[in-house]
Formats: C-alpha cells, structure tokens, sequence
C-alpha cells in the first residue's frame, strides 16, 4: 500500500445518541474507534483528534481540537499538525465496516495527479469527506485559506479541492449517527460472523 498517515476524528459531541460516547460503542466485540483503526493499522503515524480512550492499538498519537468541539475543520487543523506523509487518510470514528482494501483504493485513487482528494460516494449518492484520502499540501492549502477553522462547516475546507468520487457497493461509508443505525451495523455484523463461521465448516467438511 501506498505511503500514508492516517487522521481519524473522534470527538464532537453524539448529540443523536444523547451524548453517549460513540467511539467507543461495540460492534461485533469491538469498539468503532478500534474497528477504524484496524482498517488503516499500516499508515506510517496514525492521528486521533478527541479525547484519550483505551485502544487495542499501540501508537496511536493523540490530539485536540482548539477549542474543544469546535467542529470539523479544527479537529483536522489540529491533526494536520502531526501529519508528515504525503497523503492522508481521513476517517470518522464511526464506521464499522470500513476495511484495508477500501483505504487501499482511496489512497490508489491519488495516483491520478489530478486529484487531490478521494472519496467514497454512499448508495444515497451523498459525498462522504470523512472516508476519504487527501494529498496532504492540498488539505493544507486548503485549510490555510480559511483562517479560523473553528465552527466551520466542512464542505468550506473540501470543496475547492479537485475530488475523486468513488462507489460504495460494500457499505464501508455506512456510519453510526443513532441508536437504530448502531442496532443496524450490530445486526450487519451477527450476519457477517454467521456467514463466516458457515463457509468455514464447510470448508473443514470439504478438506476432510
């Protein structure tokens, strides 16, 4: 895989979920900050803007937005900060079936020196910035152009940057924004192990 950091947002204040602390809600036995980062486990520094939590993963740099929930943009002005690769992963903490081989064709995507971005596109057709690859001078440019990123939306730092858009067919940009959604993913998941544990018994039948 290519050379990348990798920033995964996980703060804001989950106010659909009565300010539970989604990061850290279970799907499949794990929490959705963990699952997140074992999709990008291979990125060469790997950013999380928001409050310290326990993870399985070592390594892991932390950071704040200034100031504290001050939204989107300064949560990436401030992981921005400890990014050094050319190319960065961009990813919420909420997206459970988020896999290698998806950052992979972000990240692939960029090979086109067009581009300075890359993005994935959910079934409802609706951009996704936050499952996204970026050339990390063109987020800074960006970034830069705006002044105080505190309290601005973030199609302000996205839009002008040349994008690629990329299907979805998996459903690695599904998110967990409520309850329901979280009960989803849950139930997406029993399916997922439920399929997994039957092709391999029958795979061990087969090998017999």
């Amino acid at each position: 895989m290519t050379a990348y950091d990798a920033m995964v947002l996980a703060g804001g204040g989950a106010r659909r979920l009565g300010g539970a602390d989604k990061p850290a809600q279970l799907v499949g036995g794990q929490t959705l900050l963990d699952r997140v980062l074992a999709a990008c486990r291979d990125a060469g520094t790997t950013v999380v803007v928001g409050p310290r939590r326990e993870t399985v993963r070592d390594g892991v740099r932390w950071t704040r937005e200034q100031p504290p929930g001050g939204g989107p943009v300064a949560a990436i002005a401030a992981g921005l900060a400890l990014v050094t690769a050319d190319r960065v992963l961009l990813l919420a903490a909420d997206l459970p079936f988020l896999d290698r081989p998806t950052a992979a064709r972000l990240l692939a995507a960029l090979d086109d020196e067009a581009a300075d971005a890359a993005l994935l596109v959910d079934a409802a057709g609706r951009d996704q910035p936050l499952a996204a690859a970026y050339r990390t001078a063109a987020l800074r440019a960006s970034l830069a152009a705006l002044g105080d990123p505190s309290g601005l939306p973030l199609r302000r730092l996205t839009t002008p940057l040349r994008t690629v858009r990329l299907a979805d067919p998996a459903g690695a940009a599904y998110d967990c924004d409520t309850w329901e959604e979280l009960a989803q993913a849950r139930e997406r998941e029993r399916e997922r192990t439920e399929q997994r544990e039957r092709r391999e018994r029958r795979e061990q039948r087969e090998a017999r």
